[in-house]
């Protein structure tokens, strides 16, 4: 992936809308990024379309999208395809890379693969205590890599995790896992610098209290028996 290309046209194309995601509960707008020649597909949230949510008081929906990006590019994950936060024609948003997914996967079957991504986006999603992750929120590429997208409902201070991926809960970190959770902690106050803007400082610092319990714990979270596992429609 050309990432550094991408964020290059995702912040100075001209963006143009032509579609709206009609399933979504807040506006999510199809759009095309144009650059001299050069054009890509995205999705455009804008914050003026963002309804309030009784959890989320604090913040916009936008600005956690572009948060999730920026810890997923920290720690190498490349899960959240390129992000940005930008001007539109309905306000400040977040513009994110379309990804074309493989149609020749079954999400319904892959999504419970003991698959090596899929447990990667397991970890991340522990860690950015993602309230949301669906079944369709799971983007395979053509080229193999797993994407996923719709993290505006994370970094809650409570824990909140509420995913389809739940395989391996209990188990033991492997090697990898135990050395991006040491670094996370030891990186912790240049990653507290890129996310200022975007969460509030109590978010951050549950941020680092969760980094630390998992690698303290050694092992993917439990469900919490206090807050539904799995959302609803899990697609």
């Amino acid at each position: 992936m050309d990432t550094v290309a991408d964020l290059e046209i995702l912040s100075k194309g001209d963006l143009e809308i032509s579609a709206r995601l009609v399933d979504a509960s807040n506006a999510t707008l199809f759009g095309t990024l144009s650059v001299d020649d050069v054009t890509m597909n995205c999705i455009y949230k804008p914050i003026a379309g963002e309804r309030p949510l009784w959890d989320f008081p604090d913040g916009q929906l936008a600005h956690r999208e572009y948060a999730a990006y920026l810890v997923s590019e920290f720690l190498g994950f490349e899960i959240v395809p390129p992000t940005v936060l930008r001007d539109g024609p309905y306000g400040l948003g977040m513009v994110q890379k379309w990804i074309d997914i493989d149609e020749d996967i079954d999400l319904a079957e892959y999504f419970s693969r003991d698959d090596s991504q899929l447990r990667k986006m397991a970890l991340f999603d522990a860690l950015i205590n993602n309230t949301d992750r669906k079944i369709g929120h799971l983007l395979p590429a053509k080229n193999g890599h797993l994407f996923g997208c719709d993290h505006g409902v994370t970094f809650h201070t409570e824990d909140k995790l509420r995913t389809v991926l739940w395989q391996w809960a209990g188990d033991k970190f492997n090697t990898q896992e135990l050395e991006i959770l040491t670094y996370l902690l030891d990186s912790f106050e240049d990653l507290k610098v890129r996310l200022t803007n975007y969460l509030t400082t109590d978010e951050i610092q549950t941020l680092g209290l969760r980094a630390h319990q998992l690698l303290q714990e050694k092992s993917f979270p439990l469900p919490n028996p206090n807050w539904p596992s799995i959302p609803w429609p899990a697609f």
